[in-house]
């Protein structure tokens, strides 16, 4: 069987889990696009185009609040600029005559998810197993999607609600795992919580618009940490 072959078949049985979480998560945001006046298909677009999570979300509250459109790019871009260093990093992974059409459709489909599976596979990445991981993982972000914003048509209220709920499950285990044994980062995550707490609840900052208060206070507090907690390199980085 084709080299090529095989490693799309290992990147689609690697990305099928990728898949299951995506779909749950998915769900939930196509609930909200809908809630916020997206039509089920501006919805799918969104996901299928985008692929980032926490970029959507902040977007689905840009749109709400018919902020310009300057102020959407440089939120995504400070929310989604942690891609660029995941690229970098694949690229790295990737044999030095790897086409670039084949890095661009790479590109495309670098999430946390999928760079954490790719960055942890021995050896040369093949690009064909970074394409069974996204032919079976945005198919899941898309549908799942598609099915949240047609539900939340017919859904009741109460399991709305109850599924609103799995957002904020989500990016609870996003940052709890990694922030166990790291007072650092528990402590960037403890002030972030109470910077946007303070920014809600202050009658002057509140005003300031949801993408401007996400572009501010990455800017500042992980601006603040990088520069007070800079991550050394190991000892072998630095031999290297």
């Amino acid at each position: 069987m084709n080299t090529n072959t095989i490693q799309w078949k290992n990147g689609l049985k690697d990305g099928i889990p990728i898949c299951l979480g995506y779909f749950a998560v998915s769900f939930t945001f196509g609930i909200m696009a809908s809630g916020a006046g997206l039509s089920p298909w501006q919805a799918v677009i969104m996901s299928f185009t985008n692929l980032t999570s926490a970029g959507q979300f902040a977007a689905l509250g840009i749109i709400a609040a018919k902020a310009p459109f300057m102020e959407m790019a440089v939120a995504q871009f400070i929310i989604n600029l942690r891609y660029c260093l995941m690229s970098c990093s694949l690229s790295q992974k990737l044999d030095e005559k790897t086409p670039f059409f084949h890095r661009f459709l790479i590109g495309y489909g670098v999430t946390d998810e999928i760079f954490g599976v790719s960055v942890c596979r021995p050896g040369r990445l093949s690009p064909f197993f970074s394409y069974g991981l996204i032919a079976v993982a945005v198919p899941g972000w898309t549908l799942g999607t598609l099915l949240g914003a047609v539900s939340g048509d017919f859904l009741p209220p109460r399991i709305l609600s109850a599924l609103n709920v799995a957002l904020y499950g989500m990016f609870l285990a996003v940052i709890i795992p990694p922030a166990k044994g790291n007072r650092i980062l528990s402590g960037v995550i403890v002030v972030s919580m109470v910077c946007s707490l303070i920014f809600a609840a202050t009658p002057v900052l509140n005003t300031i618009s949801s993408g401007f208060k996400i572009i501010i206070l990455t800017l500042l507090i992980a601006g603040a940490a990088a520069y007070l907690f800079p991550v050394k390199e190991t000892g072998e980085e630095q031999h290297e």
